[in-house]
């Protein structure tokens, strides 16, 4: 039978950002019955299978990025979640997208799924800016940034999506044309955005 100071070792493990996993639980070398037994006393809720977290923590609609920040804290959002975190275009991804180094190793998450971007140089440390979530600090690109990044990923994510965040944020006055084009140097994307700057502008 689970002692009591399994129990509070596991819900000391819970209060993390990310959770607790049942495979943690077992590497610490308790016993599997004191999740049972938690989950069953409502002092713990399961969030999928072998995921689970206290219950009376708040939660916002940028928790998906919370995990996947406290899993990759070198990482750093990108793309459809940095668009979506912005409040930009109509883009409601289900996977996280996530930007780490071309050489890291790729992480394994059970949940939130990961949509792994991997970046180099200048196009991975620039325009990084850093927000706390849910107390634990969630690394976002800038609008900016995430624009230049569209265009440089649209075979991935399709030019309607890049051309969309583009509008948008210039109508809504979210970054200056020389913003953009010290990002789009780093992305290296000038050429392939002028003719789309050139009619927005006009």
């Amino acid at each position: 039978m689970p002692s009591a100071t399994h129990h509070e070792r596991v819900l000391r493990l819970a209060r993390r950002a990310q959770g607790v996993t049942a495979r943690e639980i077992a590497a610490a070398g308790i016993h599997r019955q004191a999740l049972t037994r938690l989950v069953e006393a409502r002092q713990l809720e399961r969030v999928v299978r072998g995921l689970y977290r206290l219950p009376e923590r708040p939660f916002t609609e940028h928790h998906g990025l919370v995990l996947a920040s406290a899993a990759v804290p070198q990482g750093a959002i990108c793309l459809l979640s940095a668009l979506q975190f912005h409040g930009i275009g109509t883009q409601l991804p289900a996977d996280v997208w996530i930007a780490i180094d071309r050489r890291a190793h790729r992480p394994s998450l059970r949940y939130p799924p990961l949509r792994v971007v991997r970046y180099s140089g200048a196009a991975l440390t620039e325009g990084i800016k850093s927000h706390r979530i849910e107390g634990q600090t969630v690394r976002v690109y800038n609008i900016a940034k995430t624009v230049a990044d569209c265009f440089k990923y649209r075979n991935k994510i399709g030019i309607d999506v890049a051309l969309e965040a583009l509008r948008e944020a210039w109508r809504a006055r979210r970054f200056s044309m020389d913003e953009l084009d010290h990002y789009a140097r780093i992305c290296r994307v000038q050429r392939v955005m002028q003719p789309y700057l050139e009619g927005l502008v006009a």
